[in-house]
Parts: structure tokens; C-alpha cells; sequence
């Protein structure tokens, strides 16, 4: 165990997968495929409700169903009820790239042509097909799709370019259509009835009627590329909208034959799925440069316009840092966006704006990405300004200026830096203040200049007179940071030279050469170390006021990619491409834990609370969060959660969270019950779900009272004791007295004395016995059964003052038994025992604790048993201390209830994590 894990990853919203989406009452749902998981987004704002477990592979096909998903991936269909796995079919033999909602079936197809027909009901049970239908070997299916009105009819496309008409019921096929001789890439159903759309690979869609086999309509896309979505309006409006792999949306009209309307700029790459909602102008698109979109008709000359969507990076970050406390991440990727990602609410997560991006590319008729700013390749960030100006330096590839944006309002800012004008070489470094008011930057051609943020104004440069060349550096600065006083400002360049200069005076005061080429620096403000990366992939420190090298690591194997201090200054974390994550105690002096990753880092950041890390990898889109264990989990016996010079392999967190992936899960569903209780330290009675514990879904209030009993007797006390009658029942014999008092009349002798000694005896029995009452009774038959469920649902009903007295009544009072004195001392272990099997209350709290370790065990009625053992120990642990039998089984209960808390520790981590980001938010 690293010290840190695997957490969960954002930045995901959708892949290559078609999405499904479903009405639910007056709620339109969509689930989307993020790779080896999916997500469930709410269509009224995009907002994102459900997400999926993790599965063993990359989901390749998606259907939906009320609460049922399932998710093709491999050869096999995983189906989920909300989140939770109920099936698994396997009948395939080959990767299944269909799936069809048809009534209360499902079909899936694979690509050797095999379909096989699966039921809805019994899903748990029944985990084989229904049917199954062999195609030709010479027809590969692309799409399948039912035509409406058509009973027990699909229809089939093919990459030859034939379609098939197939009757699922009887397994038989219909009619063959020859095709256009393009491979047929998708086909949806239209409102009118017998007429279908398909799409193929040379762009080109046929409207075409199935009954009688002939084309109603051709379209033809102007742009390169197949047709990879189709869809129909339902709203009245003859309109068809079709997408292609050049991200290209174009609407016909089907009246008019004619092309009505293309939106060039929908999305930056291939279009995976459109939708048209049922009787609304609004249409829903998605596609591989992972966002969803929704375009509404409602414009006078009927194109349409961007309603709402959700996107992230469509290229691998370059480049990250937490912000804002930890709760948001400044991203900035290979596709020319700069965003701010949201730790604890997704939906806040947002690109920020660079302007009128969309009507300059329209006037230009160019494509956004084409206007934009080149992809940044560093950046700093100050929130100290936030609100009084810009926040934000960044550097651009290839870029004479550097750009700062306004956090506040999540835009580009109006000054433009430009150092050195009369001689523009690329921007390659920068620099914010401590104070938030200056920007320096560094240029390819050595070149340091000052700028003032909130005008955006030259404030001097950084002229090193000893150059050749009157500048700060011969050759590229490749790193600046500046302290937290505005005393002094380091720079580092390429050649390997490191300088200090004075802040405000601007004058060089010391310098010192590496030997070797560097490639990045990081200062830390607070203890004014400076780490280098160099050619040589050693690691070194230096104190920038000793002007010394303090410390120097060794360890990676190929080119470091990045490195950051911890925010207390004790920790330096490094990634390479060797795949490795290393964590350098600077104390120490030493490496204290490294992790594998398979894919490699390429950037990295701490929060400054130092419980999350977040890294970026190659090829990856998205921004991974590792959790710092040593903040969320109990200490180990070893006291340490690094592997100190061992490396181990980690998996990359997922998009669910989850702390394992569904590879050893999905067997689970396949259990039997025998296999559960062996598993479990005692039988388990109820379906449990492996290392989960099950709540007892009682009212909040009703186990909470058992921990504060006490202050709600204190609480629901009389104010005034008791008053007397002023008069005795008339019934009661009295006699009549001088004073007026009321004096009853005392009974005779001879009774009294068979009074006192039944009375006695009665004693002697309280003494010896206790009242065994339904409470008790359901106690012992369920210990003699082996099976406490009856007693827990009878104690469950109970109130929690009913269930105080209940376990009072067993509570031992009496002295003289548990004498404290000197000659008790002295008495032998067997008297002790004997005495003790004589008393019926130790039995009743013997078998209380057998029904804790059995519930423990089982994690059942997870709160309401633990409020329980509280109340339990809290009247009995007197009791219990002075009991031998009783302390083996108090011993045995200690031990499972740490077992499970552990495990339940560990298991909710995630969860708690959250909890810490939402209890900093500030909303």
C-alpha cells in the first residue's frame, strides 16, 4: 500500500460509444460510455446523476431500460440495476458492437454475425438467451435498428452495403435489400411508416421505402468523410439531421428535398449519435471529442442554436494546478482549451472563454479550433487578485506573447504581454508575484521582462551585462520563480545556469553553473528551496540564500516529465516516462514511496491541503485524483504507508470511483448462498453483498436515542414530585380520627404474618430467578436456533426506553457477589464459576454478546446494532470486566468489530474524501 491511491478521475463525458437515452416519467435520461464505465446525465440541465462501476474492459455497445443498463464489452453483457451488477450473459464468442431495446428483450450482435435474443424477466436467474440467430458468412453487420410498426421485424446493415430484413420470432429471414454498394454505417426508422434513413460510408443517405423497395431520396454531405448518425424530428417539422466523421451536423428538409442548415463547428471531431427529442425542436448530439451537446430550433430562419452541453479536454492536459483551496484544477490541453475543473460538483466544471471565438470563426469561415490560442505550454496562477484583476499568466507553443485570463469571470483577459517587441521570440517561462500585482516572463531568446497585471504595462527587464548579447540568459529561460516578499526573483536557463536577481532593483546578485543542461524548476516560497531537472534525470535542491546545493535524488530511468513540493515543504514529487511516480522526503534525504502506472505521467500537482494529487497522462483526456491514505485512513501497525525504494504497480483510478475494477466482482452474482455463509464468520441469512454493510433502515431518531438516553430522561423529568389525594378512595376501610387525618385500617395479625413470609420467599426467588419476559424469550429461542433474525425485528420494534429497561432488568446490583473487599480476594476460580452459573442474568448476557458477534459478523443492521453494543457495555461492562467466560467473548466481539471497521474504513474512503471537499466548499 502506496501512500497514495487510486481515487477517481474527471474530465470524462463521453467516447466513441452511440449513447441510449430513455424517458422516465417526465424526465429525459441519456447514458453515455466513458471507457471502461458509464455515466447517466439528466437531459433538463445536463447534470450528471449516475455513474457506473468500473469494468474489466472498455464498454463497446449501450442500452438502457428504466433502471437497467447494459453494457457490451468484450464478448459479454453486463447488465446493472442503477449501479449495482445482477448479470452477466457470456453466450458470445466474439466482441459484441450492438445492442437493440426490443420490447422486453434485448438483441446483441458481435462481429461474426451471431445474434442472440435475451429476456427481461428473471434476469438474476436466467443468464442464457433465448434465442439465437446466425447470419451469413459473407455479411458483416454495422447497424440494427426496428422499423416501427413492424412486429417481431429488424433490420440489418451490412459493410458489403446490403441490408436484411429478419423475422426474430421465427428466426428467419425476410427479404434482402441490395444496397448502394458503400458499407452501410447507420439506419433509423423515420415518423412516416415503411421509410427508413441510412447512412454510408461515401456520404451519402438514402431515404428509403422498405415495403416496396424503393428510394424515396438521396442526400449527399459536401464534406469528405462517412455518414455516422442519422435521426428524424418528431415535432412536426420535416426535418432529418445527419452527422459525419468530420463533426459536421447538417439538417434537410424532407418537403423541400434540399439541404436547410449545417452547423460546421458542432464538434471537433466524428459525430457519434444524434436524437432528436420526442415531439420537441431539440436535438442531442455526442461525439469522440468527448461532449454532449443539445441544439434547439427556435430561430426565425430555422437553424439551430447551442441549448446546453457538457465537454472536456478533446486532447491530453499539458498541464495542471489545483486552485482555489483544492477545490478546482486549471487544466490547459493539446486541443488550444484553457478550463477550470470542479473537485466537488462536476457540473461547475467549465472552459474558459477566449472571446467570440464561434462568430470570428463564422466571419473567417474557419473552425474554432483555428482560432483559437495555441495550446499553452506553462502557466502560473495567483489567487490573492482574483477579484481585483487578472489572475492568470499562461504561455503559448510557438507564441512572441503571453496571455492572462480573469478567473472571476472565467474569460481571456484584454492585455496582451509581449516582452521584447522589437526582437519576438517564443514565450517559454512566467512568473506570478507573491503580492499578485507583477507578471515576469521568459522568452527562447533569454529575454526576462516585468509586467504590471492590472495594466498590463513593461515594468523593466533583467539584463545580465556579463552576456554577450546584453540579456539574462544565452540562450532559452526555461523556468522563473519569484520569493514571497518580492526580495528576490530566480531564473534558470537551458544552458545550465541558475541566477538571482533583485526583484525591484533588477540587478543580478549571484549565479552558478549546473554542468549539464537543466529542463524545469519549481520554487517552494515558504522554504526557499529551488529543485532542478537536468539532461542527467538527477534530481537537485538548492538553498537560493545559501546559494548551495543541499540536496540530490536519483532514481528515474528516463526523461522527468514534472515535479512539485508538498505545500509543508517536506515532500518533492517527481513523474517520468519511466511510468513512475516517486515521493522524495527532503528531510530525510531519501526516497519514502514510488508507484507504477502503465501509462505515463506527464503532469502532476498537490493540493495544498496535501490529501489529493492530480495527475495528467499520455494519451489521457482526462485529470486523474489520486487520495492521500495517511489522511483518510487509520495508521498502520508499521506506522508508514511508503514502500520506500520498492516500486509498486497501481491502476489508474477510474471514472466510478470504485476502489476495484468488476473483474473479480462479476463472478460474484454466480454465488450461491452456502458459498456466502462460508465466507462470512457466521451464516448469513439475508442477501449480503460482499465487504458492504447493510443499514436497518430504521428512523434516524430511533438508534440515536439509545446513544442519548440519558439526557432525554434528564430532559422529560417532572418539575414537581407526585401529589398526595386530598380524599382516600370511599372503598378503603378507615378509621375515624380526632385530627382529621385519614387512618387505613390495619389488617389482621395472622395474615400480616403470611404476608411477611410470602413476602420473603418471594425475595429469595428474585434472588435466584428473574421474570423471563418476551424480550428474553425471543433471545433464547433464537440462540438455541442459531438464527437471531426474529429478535433483531423484535427489537427493532421496541422503543428505545422499552429497550433500556430491558437490558436493565439483567443488570447485577446486589453486593454480595462482587465483594471488593480483601477476603474476596483470596477465593478460588471454581467457586467463582459455580457462583457465577448460578446467576440467570450472566447467561441472558452471554448469549447478548454471542447475538453481537453475530450480527457484526454478518454486518447487518450496521447503526442500529452499534448504537445497541454502546448501551449494552455502558449498563454491563461492570459486569463483563469481572467475568472470565464473559471476557473471552467480549475479546472475540472487539476483534470482529475491528476487522469490519476497517474493511468498512478502506471501503468508503472515497467517500470521505468527498465529504472533506464539501465541507471546504463555499457555496
Amino acid at each position: 500500500m502506496g501512500i497514495f491511491e487510486p481515487f477517481r478521475a474527471i474530465g470524462y463525458i463521453t467516447t466513441h460509444v452511440p449513447f441510449s437515452i430513455q424517458r422516465l416519467g417526465t424526465e429525459t435520461f441519456v447514458t453515455v460510455s466513458v471507457g471502461k464505465a458509464f455515466q447517466i446525465y439528466n437531459c433538463a440541465k445536463l447534470s450528471l446523476v449516475l455513474v457506473g462501476p468500473q469494468l474489466p474492459k472498455k464498454i463497446r455497445a449501450l442500452a438502457s431500460y428504466r433502471d437497467y443498463t447494459f453494457a457490451a464489452y468484450g464478448h459479454n453483457i453486463a447488465v446493472f440495476k442503477r449501479a449495482h451488477l445482477v448479470a452477466t450473459w457470456e453466450s458470445h464468442n466474439a466482441k459484441v458492437n450492438q445492442l437493440l431495446l426490443f420490447g422486453e428483450h434485448i438483441l446483441s450482435v458481435d462481429v461474426n454475425g451471431s445474434i442472440f435474443i435475451w429476456a427481461f424477466k428473471g434476469i438474476s436467474e436466467n443468464l442464457s438467451p433465448v434465442g439465437h440467430i446466425s447470419l451469413e458468412d459473407k455479411f458483416r453487420p454495422s447497424c440494427i435498428m426496428h422499423p416501427d410498426t413492424y412486429l417481431n421485424k429488424v433490420i440489418l446493415g451490412s459493410q458489403e452495403g446490403s441490408l436484411q430484413l429478419w423475422n426474430i420470432s421465427t428466426k428467419q429471414k425476410l427479404y434482402e435489400f441490395k444496397g448502394w454498394n458503400a458499407a452501410i454505417s447507420c439506419c433509423v426508422s423515420s415518423p412516416a411508416l415503411d421509410v427508413i434513413a441510412v447512412g454510408c460510408s461515401d456520404g451519402k443517405i438514402h431515404v428509403h421505402n422498405i415495403r416496396y423497395d424503393e428510394e424515396v431520396v438521396t442526400f449527399t454531405h459536401s464534406t469528405r468523410g462517412a455518414v455516422t448518425a442519422l435521426s428524424f424530428s418528431t415535432d412536426g417539422q420535416p426535418l432529418l439531421a445527419s452527422g459525419g466523421s468530420s463533426g459536421v451536423i447538417s439538417i434537410w428538409n424532407l418537403e423541400k428535398r434540399r439541404l436547410q442548415s449545417v452547423i460546421r463547428d458542432a464538434h471537433d471531431s466524428s459525430i457519434v449519435s444524434l436524437h432528436f427529442f420526442a415531439n420537441e425542436p431539440v436535438l442531442m448530439s455526442s461525439s469522440a471529442d468527448n461532449s454532449i451537446k443539445m441544439w434547439v430550433f427556435d430561430t426565425s430562419d430555422g437553424d439551430p442554436r447551442l441549448l446546453r452541453f457538457r465537454s472536456g479536454h478533446s486532447a491530453p492536459p499539458r498541464c495542471i494546478k489545483f486552485y482555489a483551496n483544492g477545490r478546482h484544477i486549471l487544466s490547459a490541453g493539446q486541443d488550444r482549451a484553457f478550463r477550470l475543473f470542479s473537485v466537488v460538483q462536476d457540473q461547475q466544471s467549465r472552459e474558459l472563454s477566449q472571446g467570440h471565438v464561434s462568430k470570428r470563426a463564422k466571419k473567417l469561415k474557419l473552425k474554432e479550433t483555428e482560432i483559437k490560442l495555441k495550446p499553452v505550454i506553462a502557466f502560473d496562477v495567483a489567487e490573492i487578485r482574483e477579484r481585483d484583476w487578472c489572475n492568470v499568466v499562461t504561455c503559448h507553443v510557438d507564441t512572441s506573447q503571453a496571455y492572462v485570463w480573469r478567473l472571476q469571470n472565467f474569460v481571456i483577459g484584454e492585455h496582451i504581454l509581449s516582452p521584447r517587441p522589437d526582437d519576438p521570440t517564443p514565450v517559454k517561462a512566467c512568473a506570478i508575484s507573491a503580492c499578485g500585482n507583477f507578471a515576469v516572463i521568459g522568452t527562447a531568446g533569454g529575454w526576462i521582462e516585468r509586467f504590471n497585471l492590472q495594466s498590463g504595462i513593461s515594468r523593466g527587464s533583467y539584463i545580465d551585462i556579463s552576456e554577450r548579447k546584453k540579456r539574462a540568459h544565452d540562450g532559452e529561460v526555461i523556468g522563473i520563480a519569484c520569493d514571497s516578499t518580492n526580495t528576490i526573483m530566480t531564473s534558470a536557463g537551458y544552458n545550465g545556469d541558475i541566477k538571482i536577481w533583485d526583484f525591484k532593483g533588477r540587478q543580478l546578485k549571484s549565479k552558478w553553473d549546473i554542468g549539464c543542461s537543466l529542463v524545469k524548476i519549481v520554487y517552494h516560497r515558504y522554504n526557499g528551496l529551488l529543485a532542478t531537472v537536468a539532461d542527467d534525470l538527477v534530481i537537485r535542491l538548492f538553498d537560493v540564500v545559501a546559494l548551495r546545493m543541499v540536496r540530490k535524488f536519483e532514481g528515474h530511468s528516463d526523461r522527468i516529465t514534472d515535479l512539485c513540493f508538498s505545500e509543508d515543504g517536506k515532500w518533492l514529487l517527481t513523474s517520468s516516462m519511466d511510468g513512475t511516480l516517486r515521493i522524495w522526503d527532503i528531510i530525510l534525504a531519501r526516497q519514502i514511496d514510488a508507484i507504477h502506472v502503465d501509462v505515463s505521467i506527464t503532469a502532476l500537482s498537490l493540493s495544498p491541503n496535501m490529501d489529493v494529487l492530480a495527475t495528467t497522462h499520455v494519451d489521457q483526456n482526462g485529470v486523474y485524483l489520486w487520495v492521500n491514505q495517511a489522511m483518510f485512513s487509520a495508521p498502520t501497525k508499521s506506522g508508514s504507508y511508503g514502500s520506500g525504494n520498492e516500486i509498486v504497480s497501481v491502476k489508474l483510478p477510474s471514472v466510478s470511483s470504485m476502489e476495484d475494477s468488476l473483474e473479480n466482482d462479476l463472478d460474484k452474482t454466480k454465488v450461491d448462498s452456502q458459498e456466502i455463509q462460508d465466507s462470512s464468520l457466521s451464516p448469513v441469512f439475508d442477501k449480503q453483498i460482499p465487504d458492504l454493510v447493510t443499514l436497518s433502515l430504521l428512523p434516524k431518531s430511533q438508534w440515536q436515542s439509545l446513544f442519548n438516553l440519558d439526557i432525554i430522561k434528564e430532559r422529560n423529568k417532572p418539575i414537581e414530585p407526585p401529589k398526595k389525594p386530598e380524599k382516600a378512595p370511599f372503598f378503603l376501610p378507615s378509621i375515624p380520627t380526632l385530627s382529621g387525618e385519614i387512618v387505613f385500617k390495619p389488617t389482621e395479625s395472622g395474615i400480616e404474618e403470611e404476608d411477611s413470609k410470602a413476602g420473603e420467599k418471594e425475595k429469595m426467588q428474585e434472588k435466584t430467578e428473574i421474570p423471563v419476559s418476551q424480550f428474553l424469550q425471543f433471545l433464547k429461542s433464537s440462540a438455541e436456533e442459531k438464527n437471531f433474525a426474529a429478535f433483531t425485528d423484535y427489537i427493532k420494534g421496541l422503543s428505545a426506553s422499552a429497550l433500556d429497561m430491558e437490558l436493565r432488568i439483567l443488570q447485577i446490583i446486589d453486593n454480595d457477589d462482587y465483594d471488593d473487599d480483601d477476603d474476596d480476594e483470596d477465593e478460588d476460580d471454581d467457586d467463582d464459576e459455580q457462583e457465577s452459573q448460578k446467576r440467570p442474568e450472566l447467561y441472558y448476557i452471554e448469549l447478548l454478546l454471542d447475538y453481537f458477534i453475530q450480527e457484526i459478523s454478518c454486518r447487518n443492521n450496521f447503526e442500529f446494532v452499534q448504537a445497541l453494543i454502546r448501551l449494552f457495555l455502558k449498563i454491563h461492562g461492570e459486569s463483563i470486566r469481572r467475568q472470565p467466560m464473559l471476557q473471552d467473548k467480549s475479546r472475540k466481539l472487539l476483534e470482529i468489530q475491528s476487522t469490519v471497521w476497517q474493511k468498512v474504513d478502506k471501503l468508503f474512503q472515497s467517500t470521505r474524501c468527498m465529504v472533506t471537499f464539501l465541507s471546504n466548499s463555499q457555496f
